[in-house]
């Protein structure tokens, strides 16, 4: 008895307005997702540069395992969080018109999508560049940018 009455209110209360809401809660979203490649993407550059400049092997070492720390880094990351952070105020509109609560939760929630997506990025780094370390000392920067262009992809 109750699901027709259900049905009826979520096709002419809800389902009208799905598509925009969520087109509105994607933008944060997605520049939060495009900050963390962003990120992985200068922190791997850096790692080219300071390898090109000093050629060391064992600094190399370091700077990737370094890298490995990243989706810890709360300084770091922080930029991406921000970003997810306009969530609250677009959030507190469907708050109102629809109830809903625990926004805190949903935008913690997307910050932790962010971290294990760097995570897993900079263990995918780290897995494929480890066989190329003992590799000729003048190819690794390309396969270090190779590497970093397969994990971005």
């Amino acid at each position: 008895s109750v699901s027709e009455l259900a049905q009826k209110c979520c096709t002419e209360n809800i389902q009208p307005f799905l598509t925009s809401i969520l087109e509105e809660l994607m933008g944060p979203v997605s520049s939060g997702f495009t900050e963390v490649r962003s990120l992985f993407d200068k922190e791997v550059n850096e790692i080219i540069q300071d390898f090109q400049k000093t050629n060391d092997m064992t600094r190399l070492k370091e700077n990737v395992d370094q890298l490995m720390t990243l989706p810890f880094n709360s300084v770091k990351m922080e930029p991406c969080y921000l970003k997810v952070n306009l969530l609250q105020e677009l959030l507190q509109d469907l708050k109102s018109r629809f109830k809903v609560y625990h926004i805190d939760f949903v935008i913690q929630r997307t910050q932790n999508f962010m971290q294990e997506l760097m995570e897993n990025a900079v263990y995918t780094f780290e897995q494929l560049f480890s066989p190329s370390r003992q590799a000729d000392s003048a190819k690794v920067a390309t396969t270090i940018e190779k590497v970093k262009l397969r994990v971005l992809k």
